[in-house]
Protein backbone atom coordinates (compact mmCIF):
# COMPACT_ATOMS: atom_id res chain seq x y z
CA UNK A 1 0.00 0.00 0.00
CA UNK A 2 1.31 3.41 -0.85
CA UNK A 3 0.33 6.32 1.32
CA UNK A 4 -0.25 10.16 -0.78
CA UNK A 5 -1.00 13.14 0.95
CA UNK A 6 -3.32 15.81 -0.51
CA UNK A 7 -2.51 19.28 1.28
CA UNK A 8 0.78 20.18 3.33
CA UNK A 9 0.02 22.18 6.06
CA UNK A 10 0.37 22.06 9.77
CA UNK A 11 -1.60 18.34 9.74
CA UNK A 12 -0.41 17.17 6.54
CA UNK A 13 3.16 17.19 7.64
CA UNK A 14 2.08 15.53 10.99
CA UNK A 15 0.50 12.69 8.82
CA UNK A 16 3.99 12.81 6.50
CA UNK A 17 5.87 12.41 9.67
CA UNK A 18 3.37 9.36 11.55
CA UNK A 19 3.42 7.83 8.08
CA UNK A 20 7.37 7.78 8.01
CA UNK A 21 7.43 6.37 11.71
CA UNK A 22 5.43 3.16 10.58
CA UNK A 23 7.88 2.71 7.79
CA UNK A 24 4.67 2.41 5.54
CA UNK A 25 5.29 3.28 1.51
CA UNK A 26 4.82 7.00 0.77
CA UNK A 27 4.19 8.33 -2.39
CA UNK A 28 4.66 12.17 -1.36
CA UNK A 29 2.39 14.95 -1.24
CA UNK A 30 0.90 17.60 -2.99
CA UNK A 31 -0.84 21.03 -2.71
CA UNK A 32 -2.47 20.60 -6.11
CA UNK A 33 -4.19 17.22 -5.96
CA UNK A 34 -5.90 17.41 -9.80
CA UNK A 35 -2.28 17.50 -11.06
CA UNK A 36 -1.69 14.61 -10.05
CA UNK A 37 -0.31 11.64 -12.66
CA UNK A 38 -3.40 9.28 -12.68
CA UNK A 39 -0.93 6.09 -12.83
CA UNK A 40 0.57 7.34 -9.87
CA UNK A 41 -2.63 7.55 -7.89
CA UNK A 42 -4.24 4.02 -8.87
CA UNK A 43 -1.82 2.95 -6.60
CA UNK A 44 -2.23 5.08 -3.73
CA UNK A 45 -4.51 6.23 -0.91
CA UNK A 46 -4.95 9.54 -0.59
CA UNK A 47 -5.04 11.63 2.63
CA UNK A 48 -7.23 14.58 2.01
CA UNK A 49 -6.20 17.40 4.55
CA UNK A 50 -7.11 20.43 2.66
CA UNK A 51 -10.07 23.30 2.51
CA UNK A 52 -13.67 23.11 2.50
CA UNK A 53 -13.79 25.10 -1.11
CA UNK A 54 -10.18 22.91 -2.01
CA UNK A 55 -12.41 19.28 -1.62
CA UNK A 56 -15.55 20.75 -3.13
CA UNK A 57 -13.20 21.58 -6.16
CA UNK A 58 -11.62 17.85 -5.82
CA UNK A 59 -13.89 15.46 -4.67
CA UNK A 60 -14.72 14.04 -8.05
CA UNK A 61 -10.72 13.79 -9.09
CA UNK A 62 -10.33 11.81 -5.91
CA UNK A 63 -12.89 9.49 -6.27
CA UNK A 64 -12.24 9.19 -10.11
CA UNK A 65 -8.20 8.46 -9.83
CA UNK A 66 -7.33 6.88 -6.22
CA UNK A 67 -7.16 3.59 -5.02
CA UNK A 68 -9.17 4.94 -2.49
CA UNK A 69 -9.39 8.01 -0.40
CA UNK A 70 -9.45 8.66 3.26
CA UNK A 71 -11.15 12.58 3.96
CA UNK A 72 -10.01 14.77 7.26
CA UNK A 73 -11.15 17.85 5.57
CA UNK A 74 -14.51 19.63 7.31
CA UNK A 75 -16.82 22.16 5.92
CA UNK A 76 -18.63 20.08 2.96
CA UNK A 77 -21.81 18.66 5.21
CA UNK A 78 -24.04 20.45 3.05
CA UNK A 79 -23.20 18.63 0.16
CA UNK A 80 -22.16 15.04 1.98
CA UNK A 81 -24.40 12.88 -0.06
CA UNK A 82 -23.59 14.31 -3.41
CA UNK A 83 -19.83 13.67 -2.27
CA UNK A 84 -20.95 10.26 -1.02
CA UNK A 85 -23.03 8.96 -3.94
CA UNK A 86 -20.05 9.56 -5.88
CA UNK A 87 -17.88 7.89 -4.52
CA UNK A 88 -19.69 4.75 -4.49
CA UNK A 89 -20.86 5.51 -8.03
CA UNK A 90 -16.97 5.36 -8.84
CA UNK A 91 -16.58 2.31 -6.81
CA UNK A 92 -13.45 4.02 -4.76
CA UNK A 93 -13.59 3.06 -1.06
CA UNK A 94 -13.35 6.62 1.00
CA UNK A 95 -13.64 6.41 4.52
CA UNK A 96 -14.50 10.10 6.24
CA UNK A 97 -14.29 11.86 9.38
CA UNK A 98 -15.34 15.04 11.28
CA UNK A 99 -12.48 14.17 13.38
CA UNK A 100 -10.03 11.18 13.27
CA UNK A 101 -9.20 11.38 16.97
CA UNK A 102 -9.52 8.03 18.35
CA UNK A 103 -10.40 9.69 21.40
CA UNK A 104 -12.99 12.06 19.95
CA UNK A 105 -14.62 8.86 18.88
CA UNK A 106 -15.27 7.60 21.65
CA UNK A 107 -17.03 10.90 22.84
CA UNK A 108 -18.96 10.22 20.10
CA UNK A 109 -20.07 7.27 21.45
CA UNK A 110 -20.54 8.86 25.29
CA UNK A 111 -22.73 11.62 24.03
CA UNK A 112 -24.53 9.03 21.86
CA UNK A 113 -25.71 7.02 25.02
CA UNK A 114 -25.93 9.80 27.60
CA UNK A 115 -28.30 11.95 25.08
CA UNK A 116 -30.18 8.77 24.36
CA UNK A 117 -31.07 8.47 28.32
CA UNK A 118 -31.79 12.07 28.86
CA UNK A 119 -33.86 11.90 25.73
CA UNK A 120 -35.73 9.62 27.10
CA UNK A 121 -35.86 10.93 30.80
CA UNK A 122 -36.79 14.30 29.15
CA UNK A 123 -36.62 17.38 31.15
CA UNK A 124 -32.98 18.25 30.00
CA UNK A 125 -31.69 20.52 27.28
CA UNK A 126 -28.64 20.99 25.80
CA UNK A 127 -25.90 23.55 24.71
CA UNK A 128 -22.14 23.37 23.34
CA UNK A 129 -18.74 25.17 23.34
CA UNK A 130 -16.29 24.30 20.50
CA UNK A 131 -12.83 26.30 20.65
CA UNK A 132 -10.69 25.96 18.23
CA UNK A 133 -7.11 28.08 16.68
CA UNK A 134 -7.28 31.39 14.61
CA UNK A 135 -6.73 29.69 11.35
CA UNK A 136 -9.61 27.09 11.42
CA UNK A 137 -11.86 28.19 8.54
CA UNK A 138 -15.44 26.37 9.47
CA UNK A 139 -17.19 27.42 12.24
CA UNK A 140 -19.07 25.53 14.17
CA UNK A 141 -16.64 22.65 13.58
CA UNK A 142 -17.57 19.38 12.07
CA UNK A 143 -16.75 17.73 15.06
CA UNK A 144 -19.11 19.81 17.02
CA UNK A 145 -21.62 19.60 14.12
CA UNK A 146 -21.56 15.83 14.31
CA UNK A 147 -21.65 15.85 17.85
CA UNK A 148 -24.83 18.09 17.44
CA UNK A 149 -26.74 15.73 14.96
CA UNK A 150 -26.19 12.85 17.60
CA UNK A 151 -27.91 15.04 20.31
CA UNK A 152 -30.46 15.95 18.18
CA UNK A 153 -31.49 13.17 16.96
CA UNK A 154 -31.86 11.57 20.23
CA UNK A 155 -33.39 14.25 22.19
CA UNK A 156 -35.37 16.08 19.31
CA UNK A 157 -34.07 19.33 19.90
CA UNK A 158 -32.04 21.92 18.28
CA UNK A 159 -28.23 21.79 20.16
CA UNK A 160 -26.96 25.64 20.43
CA UNK A 161 -23.62 25.66 19.35
CA UNK A 162 -21.18 28.44 20.53
CA UNK A 163 -17.78 28.67 18.47
CA UNK A 164 -14.51 30.44 20.02
CA UNK A 165 -11.50 31.11 17.40
CA UNK A 166 -8.43 32.13 19.49
CA UNK A 167 -4.26 31.84 19.53
CA UNK A 168 -2.98 27.79 18.68
CA UNK A 169 -5.65 25.96 20.39
CA UNK A 170 -5.88 21.89 19.02
CA UNK A 171 -9.72 21.56 19.63
CA UNK A 172 -11.67 22.01 22.68
CA UNK A 173 -15.64 20.57 23.05
CA UNK A 174 -17.22 20.83 25.22
CA UNK A 175 -21.68 19.47 25.90
CA UNK A 176 -23.65 20.54 28.78
CA UNK A 177 -26.87 18.95 29.15
CA UNK A 178 -29.17 21.47 32.08
CA UNK A 179 -31.90 19.85 34.05
CA UNK A 180 -33.96 21.70 36.32
CA UNK A 181 -32.01 20.81 39.41
CA UNK A 182 -28.59 19.38 37.93
CA UNK A 183 -26.21 19.29 35.04
CA UNK A 184 -24.52 17.21 33.26
CA UNK A 185 -21.11 18.16 31.65
CA UNK A 186 -19.08 16.22 28.89
CA UNK A 187 -15.74 17.67 27.67
CA UNK A 188 -12.77 16.46 25.17
CA UNK A 189 -9.72 18.65 24.75
CA UNK A 190 -7.02 17.72 21.89
CA UNK A 191 -3.15 18.29 23.24
CA UNK A 192 -1.94 18.68 19.64
CA UNK A 193 -2.71 17.73 16.19
CA UNK A 194 -0.91 14.34 16.15
CA UNK A 195 -3.77 12.36 17.42
CA UNK A 196 -5.89 13.55 13.85
CA UNK A 197 -3.16 12.58 11.88
CA UNK A 198 -2.56 9.24 13.69
CA UNK A 199 -6.35 8.23 13.29
CA UNK A 200 -6.13 9.38 10.00
CA UNK A 201 -3.10 7.10 9.23
CA UNK A 202 -4.80 4.43 10.48
CA UNK A 203 -7.98 4.56 8.47
CA UNK A 204 -5.60 4.72 5.12
CA UNK A 205 -4.45 1.82 6.18
CA UNK A 206 -8.06 -0.14 6.78
CA UNK A 207 -8.82 0.69 3.49
CA UNK A 208 -7.01 -2.51 2.07
CA UNK A 209 -9.78 -4.94 0.78
CA UNK A 210 -12.69 -2.30 1.76
CA UNK A 211 -15.98 -1.60 -0.16
CA UNK A 212 -18.08 1.48 -0.22
CA UNK A 213 -17.97 4.39 2.15
CA UNK A 214 -17.75 4.52 5.74
CA UNK A 215 -17.42 7.00 8.58
CA UNK A 216 -14.48 6.28 10.62
CA UNK A 217 -16.51 6.00 14.04
CA UNK A 218 -18.18 2.87 12.60
CA UNK A 219 -15.20 1.01 11.57
CA UNK A 220 -13.83 2.30 15.37
CA UNK A 221 -16.19 1.79 17.40
CA UNK A 222 -19.48 -0.37 15.93
CA UNK A 223 -19.68 -3.41 13.80
CA UNK A 224 -22.20 -1.91 11.88
CA UNK A 225 -21.41 -2.57 8.08
CA UNK A 226 -20.43 0.05 5.54
CA UNK A 227 -22.63 1.37 3.01
CA UNK A 228 -22.25 -0.80 0.18
CA UNK A 229 -21.37 0.03 -3.37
Amino acid sequence: MKLFISGYGKMGRMIEKIILSKGVEYAGWTEAVTETDPALAKECVCIDFTTPAAIRENYKFLAENFKAVVIGTTGWADIKDEVIAYFEKCGTPMIWASNFSIGVNVFFAVTDYISRMLGDAGGYSPYMVEMHHCHKLDAPSGTARSLADIVDANMGVSTDIQSVRCGEIPGIHTIGFEGLNDRITLSHEAFSREGFAAGAVEAALRTEGLEGVCEFRDILLSSRACRGI
